[in-house]
């Protein structure tokens, strides 16, 4: 396979989850679908903007309650270190328990994505994401460090932000890929 090949189609990737994640609710679905656009891709089957349209919509249908969950566990965040900034005792150590579980879940959501096929709950993908985020720990570097580097990017250059985030896709694919292999 071509390399360069598959690096554009990352890219392309990114371009059309952050599109199809603009409501915000959707980003779970629109990375769902843009990680099973990209193991069509390397199984050499046929896929494009109008099977990832498909699926981000297929997805959308139980996702955005993920994505909805995602943003309120945010807002509880954003709480957390108010707490901290407000100087209230054990501030501190509540502040990192709580960027520490905002990581957790984030990493859990895009594992689940990962695994998302049509007909799947998303309820039962969170649960086996959640088992896989505990037990392997390198996979989830991966991904945290991945998340990362989109945060870095978009601070730095935001437009850039956006076709990273099929790198991180393409990371969760990977991590997806090797689990069996365990």
């Amino acid at each position: 396979m071509n390399r360069f090949a598959l690096f554009s189609e990352c890219l392309l990737v990114g371009v059309w989850i952050a599109v199809a994640a603009l409501p915000l609710v959707t980003f779970p679905a629109a990375f769902a679908a843009g990680t099973r656009h990209l193991r069509r891709y390397l199984d050499g089957e046929h896929g494009g903007l109008r099977e990832f349209a498909h699926d981000a919509r297929t997805a959308a249908r139980g996702g955005w309650l993920v994505g909805a969950a995602v943003w309120a566990a945010g807002g509880l965040l954003l709480l957390d270190l108010a707490a901290v900034r407000a100087g209230l005792p054990g501030g501190p150590f509540v502040g990192a328990v709580g960027i520490l579980a905002m990581i957790s879940l984030l990493v859990a959501v895009v594992r689940a994505a990962s695994c998302w096929e049509p007909g799947a709950l998303w309820r039962t993908l969170l649960a086996g994401a959640g088992r896989d985020t505990v037990r392997d720990p390198a996979g989830s570097l991966l991904l945290v460090c991945g998340m990362a580097v989109v945060v870095l990017s978009g601070s730095l250059v935001l437009p850039l932000a956006v076709p990273v985030v099929g790198a991180v896709a393409a990371a969760a694919t990977a991590v997806r890929a090797r689990r069996p292999a365990r």
